[in-house]
């Protein structure tokens, strides 16, 4: 039975192994991207941003933004209001029919007096990867300030990151959100995946015709 022991041992080394991997390639990701999240003063030294990318969630059955959507909307705003980028894209999913977080992303934008026509939708975001590699494979973008809680920051700036943007990130955290302790668990398996995507520069599920900032917002509408 003495290969029973060995084989225990082999299996136990290769779990060991596969966790302190995880672990490493998580806390690599947030050393490398740490300096790139800003503040509403220190984005305002940097010139040239073309685009202010809100990151979308969950919206509620009555087409209202979530708690933690509706932070990253009015952080989103703020930049716009202080003239940080002239345009806005909002990046989430629109799947279904019954179902459009860009949409209700952008009424909420509109209602609050950002310029229809300054607001682009990604009705495609269907995860943090393929939004920030639609930003720049189809509207573009070289040079972006992203917004979204802080913990989900350092994943969307490595991906920029390996995908050659030049990238900020805004954290729009004005709360402790329920669950919190949970989506951090998940978030380190999340950026081991999304480590693995931008490194093989794997293309995003949709592919979409390329739109120009010229056109306007409302093309995408």
């Amino acid at each position: 039975m003495k290969w029973l022991k060995w084989l225990f041992l082999l299996i136990f080394g290769c779990c060991m192994f596969g966790f302190f991997a995880i672990l490493g390639i998580n806390f690599y990701v947030i050393h490398e991207t740490k300096e790139q999240i800003v503040t509403l003063e220190e984005i305002e030294d940097i010139s040239d941003i073309e685009v202010i990318l809100v990151l979308g969630c969950q919206v509620r059955p009555n087409q209202t933004p979530s708690a933690m959507l509706e932070d990253r909307l009015k952080t989103g705003i703020l930049l716009y209001e202080h003239q940080i980028a002239p345009n806005m894209i909002m990046s989430g999913d629109h799947r279904r029919d019954d179902y459009n977080e860009v949409k209700v992303m952008k009424d909420y934008a509109v209602n609050r007096e950002v310029p229809s026509t300054h607001i682009f939708l990604d009705h495609a975001g269907i995860s943090t990867y393929d939004s920030i590699v639609r930003a720049k494979e189809v509207f573009d973008t070289k040079k972006l300030v992203i917004v979204s809680q802080r913990y989900h920051l350092y994943r969307a700036l490595y991906i920029a990151k390996q995908m050659g943007l030049e990238a900020y990130g805004v954290a729009s955290d004005t709360v402790t959100y329920s669950n919190q302790f949970y989506r951090e668990i998940r978030e380190i398996l999340a950026r081991n995946k999304d480590f693995l995507l931008s490194h093989m520069k794997i293309k995003p599920v949709t592919s979409s015709n390329k739109v120009s900032f010229d056109m306007g917002g409302d093309i995408t509408n």
